[in-house]
C-alpha cells in the first residue's frame, strides 16, 4: 500500500461512514439476541414486557433518515477524494491517472448509492 500523506486518516473517514450506514440499516429494527445481552445484560425477559421498546433499535425519523444518506455520501466522496489526493501527493499516481482513478471510484461510489437506494430525491431536499 502507497500513500500515507494524510497519515491513512481516509480509513477513519470510512469507519464513520460505515458507522452511519448501520445506524440507517437498523433504524427501527429489533435487535438480536446479542445484542440484547450485550445491552441489558441483566436485564430479563419481564424487563421486556415492561420495556417492549428496548428490544429495538432508535427509529429515526424519515427527515434524519434523508440526512443520514447525504452524510453517508459525503464522508464516503470525501474518503475517496483524501486517498486520490494522498496517492497524488505522494506521487504514487499522475495527473492523468489521478483524475482517471478518482472517476473511476466516485462512478463505482454512484452505482453503490443508486443499489443502496442512498440517491437523494428531489423531496429529500
Amino acid at each position: 500500500m502507497s500513500g500515507g500523506t494524510f497519515d491513512y486518516q481516509q480509513y477513519r473517514i470510512r469507519d464513520i461512514a460505515d458507522r452511519v450506514e448501520q445506524e440507517i440499516a437498523q433504524s427501527g429494527q429489533p435487535k438480536t439476541e446479542r445484542e440484547l445481552k450485550e445491552d441489558y445484560p441483566w436485564k430479563d425477559e419481564t424487563y421486556f414486557e415492561k420495556y417492549p421498546e428496548d428490544k429495538f433499535h432508535y427509529a429515526y425519523p424519515e427527515e434524519i433518515i434523508a440526512e443520514f444518506k447525504k452524510g453517508y455520501e459525503l464522508l464516503r466522496k470525501a474518503e475517496i477524494y483524501a486517498q486520490r489526493i494522498d496517492w497524488l501527493i505522494a506521487c504514487d499516481d499522475g495527473n492523468e491517472s489521478f483524475l482517471k482513478r478518482l472517476r473511476e471510484e466516485l462512478d463505482v461510489l454512484e452505482y453503490e448509492l443508486k443499489v443502496k437506494k442512498f440517491e437523494v430525491r428531489e423531496e429529500d431536499e
